[in-house]
């Protein structure tokens, strides 16, 4: 019996919450709200006691997907390899596809971020390049062509 009723959305804990957020804001997402979150919920739920973290929600502009950035204010954070390859294990990146591959790209270039290799083609069907954006965070843009 499935249990799953729908994809809610992805979280990425970050520690520049502003910087994080602008960069998204910059690829097209729309910020649907920004709060705190602390107490015997979110203790309970993430098993760190006496945490406290700040939450932003961004959204599509079609309202398909949702992407929640949080900042621990408390513990401090603990850093991860920003600087992680595809093959190392975890997560490496959200995607999202795009109406023009090269001026997402040339956006996020014109904000400091850059490539991981190159702007690649899939068959006919699909360009993609994967962008590292603020503290190491890999965004996957895809364009279709055919």
């Amino acid at each position: 019996m499935p249990h799953v009723i729908r994809f809610d959305h992805v979280g990425i804990t970050v520690e520049d919450l502003d910087l994080v957020t602008d960069f998204f804001v910059a690829l097209g997402l729309e910020v649907e709200g920004r709060t705190f979150v602390e107490g015997e919920f979110l203790d309970t739920v993430c098993g760190i006691p006496d945490s406290r973290t700040e939450i932003v929600m961004l959204t599509t502009p079609d309202g398909g997907t949702r992407l929640e950035l949080a900042r621990f204010v408390r513990p401090d954070a603990v850093p991860g390899r920003p600087a992680a390859m595809a093959n190392e294990l975890g997560l490496r990146n959200v995607a999202f596809e795009v109406d023009d591959l090269q001026a997402a790209v040339d956006q996020v270039a014109s904000e400091g971020y850059g490539l991981v290799g190159g702007i690649g083609e899939y068959e006919g069907i699909w360009r993609m390049a994967y962008v590292r954006g603020p503290e190491g965070i890999v965004v996957s843009l895809a364009e279709r062509i055919g």
